[in-house]
């Protein structure tokens, strides 16, 4: 069963998507704020994380850039989930090893299609 990280500080959206990862027979772990999130992923080794952009204490870019930089967790993917959807964004996204970028409000279906992707990649790497 693969472990899905939420980093995210809308409890209504760690609530909606913990919901349906678990429905979809995920093990899911959430965090509300950048330090805590980047602590758990480094402790716990999730799958994959799930990631918003403005969060307390730590946005989501630096998160992702600490971990995308580090050779012990640059192989966990990265989906940032975000309502900052416009081009500027989703290449500063890229720049910081986000392996999908997907705007709130997101497709459900679209945002598991993508989370089953990542994790594939990540099984043939």
């Amino acid at each position: 069963m693969a472990k899905i990280l939420i980093i995210e500080d809308e409890k209504d959206t760690v609530s909606a998507l913990s919901i349906r990862l678990k429905a979809s027979g995920y093990e899911v772990l959430a965090a509300y704020d950048g330090i805590e999130g980047l602590d758990m992923a480094r402790n716990e080794h999730p799958d994959a994380i799930l990631l918003d952009i403005m969060l307390p204490k730590l946005d989501g870019y630096k998160v992702s850039r600490m971990l995308k930089f580090d050779e012990k967790y640059k192989s966990i993917p990265i989906i940032i989930v975000t309502a900052k959807s416009d081009e500027s964004q989703r290449r500063m996204g890229a720049e910081v090893g986000a392996d999908a970028y997907i705007a709130k409000p997101f497709n459900p279906e679209e945002l598991m299609n993508k989370l089953k992707e990542v994790l594939a990649q990540k099984k043939e790497n």
